[in-house]
């Protein structure tokens, strides 16, 4: 009888384990335990919860003809030479609101302005000049994604709307458009290669 009440007494342990499988366990901790972490009791072995990292899975793209593979990794390219100059852009351009909000000083605000006129004209002038038609239209976009405000709008609240409509007037001859914003949905292949290579938007 002993034994039979043993085996009955074993059954119900178990039928208790079994019950609480996936339920937390509490468990005390040693004297150098020094990280805390929740458990599940796992058929009677305790297992730590971990949280793993975001895992991304991305398709290999498959091109319809070597034209279309040729055009994207050119796009790939324009992409990655202009993304410092519109990081440098939002960058710049957040400092110099913030730098506004921070005084009424009409006089002082006209310097602010003009200081960061003349960095982005050096800029201009040393590296941007330089670039293709084609970087050139890639920037304009990468500046909307990176601001949240098209090139042609930061020109107007910087500069006034005859300075804002001689830049665009400029850029048009150069095929350019200020105004020009940027979609996702639209811009597609410009998001996939962005976020392939890992890089989310400064304009949070």
């Amino acid at each position: 009888m002993k034994f039979i009440g043993f085996l009955l007494l074993l059954c119900c342990t178990m039928g208790t384990l079994r019950a609480q499988t996936d339920k937390p366990a509490s468990v005390s901790l040693g004297k150098n335990d020094t990280i805390k972490t929740a458990m599940t009791d796992l058929d009677g072995e305790l297992v730590p919860w971990i949280v793993t990292p975001e895992i991304k899975i991305v398709d290999t793209r498959i091109f319809a003809s070597e034209a279309d593979r040729i055009a994207y990794l050119r796009l790939r390219y324009n992409v990655f030479k202009v993304l410092p100059y519109a990081r440098f852009a939002s960058q710049r351009y957040r400092q110099l609101q913030r730098d506004l909000a921070l005084t009424g000083d009409k006089q002082k605000q006209k310097e602010l302005v003009k200081t960061c006129e003349t960095e982005i004209k050096a800029l201009f002038n040393k590296e941007i000049k330089n670039l293709t038609i084609s970087q050139g239209e890639v920037l304009i976009k990468l500046i909307d994604r990176e601001t949240g405000t098209t090139s042609y709008t930061m020109v107007k609240e910087l500069k006034g709307g005859f300075k804002a409509f001689m830049f665009q007037s400029v850029a048009s001859l150069f095929g350019h458009n200020l105004k020009e914003t940027y979609d996702p949905e639209e811009q597609k292949d410009i998001e996939a290669i962005l976020k392939q290579a890992g890089y989310t938007s400064t304009n949070n």
